[in-house]
């Protein structure tokens, strides 16, 4: 019996339609009914992560807590969420429902140490809410794997690539392509990164594994394709 997927999202809501697009991509299917069952719970206001975690802004806490519920009573099997500076918050919201809960950065570290035994350093394109907590190099650190962030201009120039006026929130992806690249740039060919992680799940929307000459990491594609095996699919497509 197939079981129903719960995506707690809108942070932002193209992150989480890009994420719903992939589980209905990679699923094994004929005909629609040999699709999963989805609810999506995508509530654009809940206040920003990186806003709360830097600046002190207003706590994200109480309405992730509330779309983990809604889903929950809503009767799906188990949670997503296509954000990664959120999973911040992500003992205190298990803290309130009784059903499980995938975390993105866990599965992500799962995959790098099942596939990518051999590489070391990692870089990282993230909000600076991400980086700031250290939830991604905490997580990659217990697999001995190292995080390389970018420096405090290149950093800049990521929350621009996302949150600028052309960026990637307000719809935009050519200029954030092209400011994102040059962050990468730095990372691999500076830095020594063999391998660069989308430690934001609107960066995909971007930037593609095509533009990269070292492997592109993508937790929503990971969470996407592990949803989908939870769910009961074996071997999604791909």
């Amino acid at each position: 019996m197939k079981k129903t997927i719960g995506i707690l999202g809108g942070m932002g809501p193209k992150a989480t339609g890009y994420l719903f697009d992939l589980v209905t991509r990679y699923t094994t299917a004929g005909k629609d009914s040999d699709h999963f069952p989805v609810v999506i719970f995508s509530n654009p206001q809940i206040p920003d992560r990186t806003e709360a975690i830097i600046n002190n802004g207003p706590s994200p806490l109480p309405l992730l807590i509330e779309g983990a519920k809604f889903l929950e009573n809503a009767g799906v099997d188990f949670i997503v969420m296509p954000c990664i500076t959120a999973h911040y918050y992500y003992p205190e919201i298990i803290k309130n429902i009784k059903i499980p809960f995938l975390h993105m950065l866990e599965e992500t570290a799962a995959y790098i140490d099942k596939e990518m035994p051999e590489v070391r350093k990692f870089g990282l394109l993230a909000t600076t809410g991400t980086i700031e907590t250290r939830i991604f190099q905490n997580e990659l650190k217990k697999i001995g794997k190292e995080i390389i962030i970018p420096g405090k201009k290149n950093q800049s120039k990521v929350m621009s690539a996302v949150y600028g006026e052309k960026g990637i929130k307000a719809g935009f992806t050519s200029q954030p392509s092209s400011i994102l690249l040059e962050v990468v740039s730095d990372l691999v060919n500076e830095k020594g990164c063999r391998a660069v992680i989308a430690g934001c799940t609107e960066i995909p929307l971007a930037l593609q594994p095509a533009h990269f000459a070292v492997p592109f990491i993508e937790p929503l594609m990971i969470i996407a394709r592990r949803s989908i095996e939870r769910a009961g699919c074996r071997e999604p497509v791909g």
